[in-house]
């Protein structure tokens, strides 16, 4: 059974960093390439957005254009765990960010059709002030 653990959500200032982080467990993660992903906390429901990918060696990265340059995502597979580094966050970073298996068709981050929508996990909500 998989289960994912993102980190606690918090509020910030625009401006500001935040790291954020998840473990996942019941899947083979170290051989499994991630991706961060986000939903906007005012539409429930909508199709998470991948924002950022790392192959499961981290030898490869991948952002959308808006967090490139900002984000830095990485990993420790001894530790089960994908990071997500968040720099001069802005008012529109504002969602709730999960964590899950990835992969990139034509030039956008998706979860594997495998996938489960039950797998995933309760998310990290990031709320950014102007």
């Amino acid at each position: 059974q998989v289960q994912v653990v993102e980190s606690v959500g918090t509020s910030v200032q625009a401006g500001d960093s935040l790291s954020l982080s998840c473990t996942v467990s019941g899947l083979a993660f170290v051989g499994s390439d991630m991706g961060w992903f986000l939903q906007p906390p005012a539409i429930p429901g909508k199709e998470r957005v991948g924002v950022s990918f790392i192959s499961w060696d981290s030898k490869c990265t991948y952002y959308i254009d808006s967090v490139k340059g900002r984000f830095t995502i990485s990993r420790d597979n001894a530790m089960k765990t994908l990071y997500l580094q968040m720099n001069n966050l802005l008012y529109k970073d504002t969602a709730v960010y999960y964590c899950a298996p990835a992969r990139i068709e034509t030039g956008k981050i998706v979860v594997p059709p495998t996938w489960a929508s039950d797998n995933w996990g309760q998310g990290t909500r990031v709320t950014v002030s102007s």
